[in-house]
């Protein structure tokens, strides 16, 4: 037997395996943040958008269903739920700085969301988009559980909306510290709020990994919009069907 017969049957043997899948994802974030810290936290070197990539590769190249790998890395996509709620411990902490805000946050939410479905339908509408599409874009401005639960009681696509959300998330991430800086906003609670606002999650992230201030703006608005989003769009949804 060969040295590439051997290989090949270690790889049989391993990718068979769930625990193999989780390693993997583990694994390429670990060198995608590695990266992301060599350079600096540059923004388009988001370690989530890098794993991706890099996980996705694999998958492609070595022809594995994502069904296969969904079976190792779901304790990954089971943590997501914990993990937001888990934000609730700093915005606790500095609930005095929190609460001193709570006129310019409240409205900033308000604001910020009624734009963010404003905007999704209204370019959904001019580029001819059916009515199932535009309900699957609706939610992708909140974290990924909120918005495949929106998603589908709204009619939408579920799984397509958390890909779409993710997306959106990274874009955010990675284009925000240019956007913020080039209206000259230095202001770091401003700046974090913005980063949980338009990017949820991945934003959230970033502006924690760059000032515990920013993060715990993040943190609450990226909560705020989450709850203030489940209510806006089914409501918006039974307006517009005549229901109430």
């Amino acid at each position: 037997m060969t040295d590439v017969d051997r290989l090949y049957q270690v790889w049989v043997y391993l990718q068979a395996e769930p625990l193999f899948w989780l390693t993997l994802t583990i694994g390429a974030y670990l060198l995608a943040d590695k990266a992301y810290r060599a350079c600096n936290l540059f923004p388009i070197l988001n370690p989530v958008a890098v794993s991706i990539i890099l996980v996705s590769a694999c998958l492609i190249c070595f022809e594995v269903e994502y069904e296969r790998y969904f079976e190792g890395a779901k304790f990954i996509h089971f943590l997501l739920g914990p993990a937001t709620v888990a934000l609730a411990i700093p915005i606790y902490l500095n609930w005095n700085i929190v609460s001193r805000a709570k006129k310019a946050i409240l409205m900033s939410v308000l604001l910020g969301v009624f734009f963010a479905i404003s905007a999704t339908y209204g370019i959904s509408w001019l580029l001819g988009l059916d009515i199932q599409t535009i309900m699957t874009l609706l939610p992708r401005n909140v974290t990924a559980p909120i918005a495949m639960g929106i998603s589908e009681i709204i009619g939408g696509v579920p799984s397509l909306t958390a890909i779409l959300t993710i997306v959106t998330g990274i874009v955010g991430a990675a284009l925000g510290t240019f956007t913020l800086d080039l209206f000259r906003i230095k202001n770091m609670a401003a700046r974090g709020f913005a980063f949980g606002l338009a990017s949820h999650g991945i934003g959230t992230a970033r502006a924690m990994s760059k000032n515990d201030e920013a993060g715990v703006f993040a943190a609450v608005a990226m909560g705020l919009s989450g709850l203030v989003t489940a209510v806006m769009i089914p409501l918006i949804f039974l307006v517009a069907q005549g229901l109430i």
